[in-house]
């Protein structure tokens, strides 16, 4: 099989496509003929080994994807040979077949095509967990969403939209803010040619409930400073490269709630919030009332071109690798 391996760390450019033996399923594990697989912002770090968890190399990088499962292990009932699943894992899914966890893989709805449910699972769930159960966001918020273009960011405009919050969309063109109006967002900020905080306050002089920051840098604290008095501001990440350093003098004065969230602990330490979230993001899913945006599929050995599109924040939603086997 073909697949992108990740030999010492470093940019995008130094990976390479290579041919690695077949996969095969092991104890309570099934064997995935990957179609799609999506590329995420922390795929960047990893290679790069500048994520929290650092990874030996070498590896093939990747993790999130869908496809065609065509091995199963004998102790594994739940899934079949023939089913179209999608699934994360932290690293394996730039190739034409990875090996994961039976409960890695769910179902893909029907009515889905593969490269939809490739790019869904990874965003809308990080975007879900945040919104629903760090954010707590309830009908009639006012939800500020930063980085509001890209994968997170816009599942973020979309999901806070269908649970009745008034969403404010920052961004930083106004093609992407177009987007993400096409996608729900009530009001748009594009914080390149304006203050954030400023703007933010010419749009509710008393402040906004809920600052969603996948971005950080100097946005952070613009957006902090817009929220009212107990106002929710949750980091979700660092896109911009730089965290961010926020006066504590702000938290005390607003008396607001500042959270943070990462989806790779989130089960492991609120399982119930998790399964509850998941249920209700399928079936939301399922029904066709959100999906990914795509803007971009290339085939596996443009990998480099891929990752640097999401690294440097060009790319709009998600963006996808093609294997063979989704021409099959």
């Amino acid at each position: 099989m073909r697949a992108v391996v990740c030999n010492e760390y470093g940019p995008p450019e130094s990976l390479v496509v290579v041919e690695l033996p077949a996969l095969s399923a092991g104890p309570g594990s099934v064997v995935v003929d990957v179609a799609y697989a999506a590329v995420n912002y922390p795929d960047v770090l990893i290679i790069d080994d500048r994520y929290q968890v650092s990874v030996p190399t070498p590896f093939v990088p990747g993790s999130e994807f869908s496809g065609v499962v065509t091995a199963v292990a004998d102790d594994v009932g739940t899934v079949s040979v023939g089913d179209r699943v999608f699934g994360a894992s932290m690293t394996g899914a730039f190739a034409e077949q990875i090996v994961v966890p039976a409960g890695a893989v769910r179902p893909v709805p029907a009515e889905v095509a593969l490269d939809v449910a490739a790019g869904f699972w990874v965003a809308h769930a990080t975007a879900y967990h945040a919104i629903r159960s760090i954010a707590e966001v309830a009908a009639g918020d006012r939800v500020v969403v930063l980085g509001a273009a890209g994968g997170v960011g816009l599942a973020a405009v979309e999901l806070a939209t269908a649970l009745g919050a008034v969403v404010i969309a920052g961004a930083s063109t106004d093609d992407k803010l177009e987007l993400c109006r096409v996608r729900g967002a009530h009001h748009t900020v594009n914080y390149e040619r304006a203050d954030l905080r400023t703007a933010l306050r010419d749009l509710f002089p008393d402040g906004v409930d809920v600052v969603l920051d996948p971005v950080g840098g100097p946005l952070a604290e613009r957006a902090l400073r817009a929220l009212r008095w107990k106002g929710r501001f949750v980091t979700i990440g660092f896109a911009s490269g730089e965290i961010p350093h926020v006066p504590l003098n702000l938290v005390l004065l607003k008396g607001c709630v500042v959270k943070g969230f990462e989806i790779r602990t989130f089960s492991q330490f609120e399982p119930e919030l998790a399964a509850r979230d998941e249920r209700e993001l399928i079936e939301l899913f399922a029904t066709g009332l959100i999906a990914p945006h795509i803007s971009a599929v290339h085939d596996l050995e443009d990998v480099a071109a891929a990752l640097s599109a999401v690294a440097s924040r060009r790319s709009t939603g998600k963006v996808l690798l093609r294997t063979g086997s989704a021409t099959r």
